[in-house]
């Protein structure tokens, strides 16, 4: 692929992603995306079957980079686990300038919307959630071997807590505005130093 049809698909796939994200993916329709990306729709279909191949194709190639950079390299160099994954918590709720609080987290939202409807949507997002999973249960392993975390502390079962805490604390958020996300950092920090 040439570097300009690289770059053609890549542009495509972040203003996917950015519609699928404001407006729903059911709700996001191929001409909305060809209209904002201003590509043809022979060029949207060069690059994308369908709109599923799109769809996981965005999940594969923007979600999971971005997801990795800002959710799992910064706790695998974690020295302190528990004030790591509230830096990391703390980060995702207040310090992510692309987030927005009434839309919630684009990777919770595709999973409640298209996870039970779609085994190639949920087999793309269960990749993109055990990573994190992974990152988390390394951490927190990381802390045990070093004394930081109690030895009877479960890693995975820790890190399935921490993951539907920010799924929960994001969709309550689109709700009760980032208010929430204050009392409810106060708690996980609380809650981390339990471990």
């Amino acid at each position: 692929m040439s570097s300009k049809a690289a770059a053609t698909r890549l542009n495509i796939l972040q203003k996917a992603f950015t519609l699928v994200y404001q407006n729903g993916y059911r709700n996001t329709s191929v001409d909305e995306i060809i209209a904002t990306t201003q590509v043809t729709k022979g060029a949207f279909f060069y690059h994308f079957k369908n709109k599923d191949e799109m769809g996981l194709a965005m999940i594969n190639e923007v979600m999971y980079p971005g997801m990795i950079e800002a959710l799992t390299q910064p706790l695998a160099a974690a020295e302190d686990p528990a004030a790591e994954l509230y830096k990391m918590m703390h980060g995702l709720l207040l310090e992510n300038t692309f987030f927005v609080v009434k839309y919630g987290c684009p990777a919770i939202n595709l999973i409640e919307e298209m996870a039970g409807q779609d085994a190639a949507f949920a087999k793309a997002l269960l990749h993109l959630s055990d990573n994190w999973k992974k990152a988390i249960i390394s951490c927190i392993e990381k802390g045990k071997a070093i004394g930081l975390i109690k030895p009877e502390t479960n890693p995975e079962n820790a890190a399935l807590y921490i993951m539907s805490g920010y799924g929960g604390i994001r969709n309550l958020g689109k709700i009760y505005g980032s208010s929430c996300y204050t009392p409810f950092l106060e708690q996980f920090k609380i809650h981390l130093n339990t471990l």
